[in-house]
């Protein structure tokens, strides 16, 4: 059986300048949820996350993607 591939992925978020946008207004105050080792467990985070703050329109979360940025070339598993 072939191993697995480590696909990284963060998980962060913070208040944004548009609700419909990806600007974050304080880079200083971005909550940085972790690195986890595969989209499941960085969804996992990322939901828990998004829930916590849903009543505010102005905080996003999202899941950066960082094995293609740190191997473009690769193809995901």
């Amino acid at each position: 059986m072939a191993e697995k591939k480590q696909l990284l992925h963060l998980v962060m978020g913070g208040r944004v300048t548009d609700p419909r946008k990806l600007e974050f207004q304080d880079l200083g105050a971005i909550d940085m949820v972790g690195v986890f080792p595969d989209y499941p467990s960085a969804l996992e985070a990322w939901r828990s996350a998004s829930q916590r703050t849903v009543d505010d329109a102005e905080m996003k979360y999202v899941i950066v993607h960082l094995h293609k940025l740190l191997d473009p070339g690769a193809a995901d598993q």
